[in-house]
């Protein structure tokens, strides 16, 4: 699969057996583990458009998570000063940690936003080196179990809340792709957040022994409020999954709502690929820092 074509028609996940339990993490793991320092691989190759945002102003790097058996690496972009900022959790694409999530993290703290973004495929790979779109889904992303996820992203709030300069009362998460699918779990998950954004996140499709539930499942039992930023051409995410998912979280008195753009296609966020919209990307990223604002983040 080229990424020119990725996003255009569904995933296929037959043939795809995730393992009853999660891979644990290793010492090896602890040590060795560490962020991308540019785009991932499978994600070029790498055009003009791609955004750069400097750290001028802000503290911008690799941070280290304590997680049940050991830590985890994560991207934290915060203003340089006392704060406290409120806190962002920013969630990967398949691609992972890499340069284009590592600059929205920029993007957020530049805004005020103690942003962070932590590496939830440390356990099953190092996608960043990964060349192959379809290996990268198969050997990879169809083997993290969401309650890892959860988990990690408990564990990053928490760590987070222990540093002076966050203010993790005032929690939001934004993803894009697999981890717009990760938003609406998490808002599920944990009702302290203040609001979720979901970009194009997969609303069904994804269920299996390790994913118990598909976003589709769970909209009606939502109590934080997720905007969900979806395109109109997405080959991920038709149109009748996306009216489906509006029923369920109006039901839900969340006052979650769900925007398409027409005429774009999946990922028109990222300014890295063939995919990006301009006018898509800055609109919705508008409407993400309103959404943030407006409900206490």
């Amino acid at each position: 699969m080229h990424p020119s074509t990725y996003g255009l028609k569904p995933l296929d996940h037959s043939g795809v057996t995730p393992p009853a339990e999660p891979a644990p993490l290793t010492r090896r793991n602890f040590i060795a583990a560490s962020l991308a320092s540019g785009f991932a691989l499978a994600s070029e190759p790498l055009f003009a458009q791609a955004i750069r945002t400097d750290s001028a102003g802000l503290v911008a790097g690799e941070i280290r998570i304590p997680v049940a058996n050991g830590d985890i690496p994560a991207y934290r972009a915060v203003p340089a000063g006392k704060g406290p900022f409120p806190v962002v959790v920013v969630v990967q694409e398949i691609f992972g940690v890499h340069e284009y999530i590592q600059d929205v993290c920029r993007r957020l703290a530049k805004r005020g936003y103690y942003a962070v973004a932590p590496d939830l495929f440390v356990r099953q790979g190092d996608v960043s080196t990964m060349t192959d779109i379809p290996a990268i889904l198969k050997d990879v992303v169809s083997k993290v179990p969401d309650a890892q996820v959860m988990a990690d992203i408990d564990a990053t709030v928490a760590h987070v809340a222990t540093d002076r300069r966050a203010k993790a009362s005032r929690l939001g998460i934004v993803g894009f792709c697999w981890g717009g699918r990760t938003v609406w779990l998490y808002a599920q998950h944990n009702p302290k957040v203040k609001a979720g954004v979901s970009y194009y996140g997969l609303l069904d499709g994804m269920k299996s022994d390790i994913k118990p539930a598909d976003p589709v499942d769970i909209g009606a039992s939502l109590k934080v409020p997720v905007l969900g930023l979806y395109a109109g051409m997405d080959g991920f995410v038709p149109g009748t999954t996306v009216d489906r998912m509006r029923s369920e979280i109006d039901a839900s008195g969340s006052g979650s709502q769900i925007i398409v753009f027409p005429n774009v296609n999946h990922g028109f966020h990222a300014d890295y690929r063939p995919t990006y919209n301009a006018a898509a990307a800055q609109y919705g990223w508008k409407l993400t820092l309103d959404w943030l604002k407006e409900r206490g983040v």
